[in-house]
């Protein structure tokens, strides 16, 4: 098992950076940063529809992120080889954005709206960035 200080770290650190791959698709596609934010908050927002009574907010919106974040951190961290953790964190991210976006999220209009590809390439980031602070 990783040490539980690491696995916070990589958590935590994942948590924030995980949405940077959808932000820069965004910023590629409208060639402007304030549509790219625009879909970053619209994101978050649909986040918060997974908390109960199911409405879109950003503060909702961030602790459903937050919670999301600490499951799966946890998960990864009971479940990642030590070696080539890195490798396996973007596999096991890939899975869990299968299992968040196109199982459980497609029961919730605002998330099944949003791009799947960005926002399981943001999965898969979260898994890497999680392995590569976990294990350092």
């Amino acid at each position: 098992m990783r040490e539980r200080r690491r696995v916070i770290e990589g958590t935590l650190v994942a948590a924030a950076l995980s949405g940077a791959p959808s932000t820069l698709i965004s910023l590629r596609r409208h060639r402007a940063v304030g549509p790219a934010i625009a879909d970053a908050l619209t994101a978050t927002r649909a986040a918060g529809t997974l908390l109960p009574p199911g409405r879109p907010g950003l503060g909702r919106g961030a602790v459903a992120h937050i919670g999301v974040s600490l499951l799966c951190g946890e998960l990864l961290a009971r479940t990642l080889p030590r070696r080539r953790s890195s490798l396996g964190g973007a596999a096991a991210g890939l899975g869990i954005g299968i299992v968040n976006l196109m199982i459980i999220g497609r029961r919730f209009p605002r998330i099944r709206a949003l791009p799947l590809a960005p926002q399981l390439a943001d999965n898969v980031a979260f898994g890497v960035v999680f392995a590569l602070v976990a294990d350092r």
